[in-house]
């Protein structure tokens, strides 16, 4: 007998806690399907366009909006209300003009508003790297796309200037790389991830990890108090300051 496969189904018991909803409430809510951002870190469309931003009352008004095609993700029109929006991600509602950042809060994402020219403008973190046929290096990021960096030398690949853990600043929808962000001392990061999940600052220092030890990241606020993470936490968002608009405190 074959497998029964995964279920299409999911009971707000079980959801994740960060999503904003009422968990007795209702038995069932919206299962995200799999895509650019995993389930516990990310929230399907249908619940942001009815618990998080308002603009439907229930399920069967977010799924006339979304037929519509008034909703673009990433400057691309999705229809599925299972489909995931996940950190960074820029959420467009045509109608009312109003466009949005999926950014971490200590309880979990939230959207804040932003404005046109912020809304072509979306920072990934660099997840890996690959080396591909021809020499040619393949970016991993950390919302599923992968972007292909050419080299005119593979025995001396000039190009490949990009570490894990850097941040790319693209243009969207067209993917260009518009900035290298280096994961380095006093560049400015956000914390993605943890008890401290969504406070942001300068970093100041490093502990290198070892076999049985994450590396450690020391980041200094905008009040001024030091903060220790973990570094697979910390978001690189700009040299100095951030390149994109971020909740205060």
């Amino acid at each position: 007998m074959g497998g029964k496969g995964g279920a299409r189904h999911l009971k707000r018991l079980t959801a994740p806690r960060s999503w904003p909803i009422h968990v007795k409430e209702k038995k069932w809510t919206v299962k995200p399907k799999p895509g650019p951002h995993p389930a516990s870190r990310s929230i399907p469309l249908t619940i942001v366009l009815r618990d998080l931003l308002g603009y439907a009352k229930n399920a069967r008004e977010a799924r006339i909006i979304l037929s519509q095609g008034k909703v673009k993700v990433d400057g691309v029109v999705r229809r599925d209300g299972k489909y995931p929006v996940g950190l960074m991600d820029t959420l467009e509602i045509q109608d009312v003009n109003a466009k949005y950042r999926a950014i971490p809060l200590k309880k979990g994402l939230s959207l804040i508003q932003i404005n046109e020219e912020e809304s072509q403008l979306k920072p990934c973190r660099i997840e890996g790297k690959t080396v591909v046929k021809g020499g040619h290096i393949q970016l991993n990021l950390h919302d599923g796309r992968n972007i292909l960096v050419k080299v005119s030398d593979p025995k001396a690949p000039r190009e490949d200037a990009y570490k894990p853990r850097d941040t790319l600043i693209l243009s969207l929808p067209d993917q260009k790389i518009l900035k290298h962000v280096k994961f380095q001392e006093n560049a400015y990061a956000l914390i993605i991830s943890g008890r401290n999940a969504g406070k942001h600052g300068r970093i100041t220092g490093f502990t290198p990890g070892t076999a049985t030890r994450r590396a450690v990241v020391s980041i200094q606020d905008q009040n001024g108090e030091t903060i220790q993470t973990v570094a697979d936490y910390v978001f690189i968002l700009g040299d100095e300051k951030p390149e994109v608009k971020l909740a205060a405190g």
